[in-house]
């Protein structure tokens, strides 16, 4: 088990997001904490800023809708590792997303950008407890075994 801080950032209209520290590629990023989202999302543009080629993006056949857009197309990625403090995941499919409308608005509030949102495909997996009043996310070193 391990026990990663995260920070709570106001928005507007007395909105709240979590914000994780991720490293990705030897880089550090911000990235939402979404209990909304149902995949691991990563921004386009601020992974080809970073070094990402072109060319290790899947186009995918499904448009992803939602994060404050209607339809868009989208790629995927495999993440050779994903870390966040002391809890990493190896070769992780992430999905990747035009996000600059996201940044925009963290932007014109005076935020630091974000290169995406852990989702539930980790949050789930890993059988992730968000605890508010000390700020922390646990998540489990391996994955679940899923029941339905």
């Amino acid at each position: 088990m391990h026990i990663i801080p995260f920070e709570i950032i106001t928005i507007q209209d007395n909105g709240y997001h979590l914000i994780i520290d991720v490293e990705i590629r030897d880089r550090i990023f911000k990235m939402v904490l979404d209990t909304g989202a149902s995949k691991t999302v990563l921004d386009k543009q601020m992974l080809l800023k970073s070094g990402l080629s072109e060319d290790e993006l899947i186009s995918s056949s499904v448009l992803s809708s939602g994060l404050g857009t209607n339809e868009m197309q989208s790629h995927t990625l495999t993440l050779d590792t994903l870390k966040i403090s002391t809890w990493e995941v190896k070769n992780i499919e992430v999905a990747v997303l035009d996000l600059s409308s996201i940044n925009f608005a963290y932007e014109q509030m005076d935020l630091a950008p974000v290169i995406g949102v852990l989702g539930n495909d980790v949050l789930y997996n890993y059988a992730a407890v968000i605890k508010y009043k000390s700020k922390t996310l646990r998540l489990n070193t391996k994955k679940i075994k899923v029941r339905y």
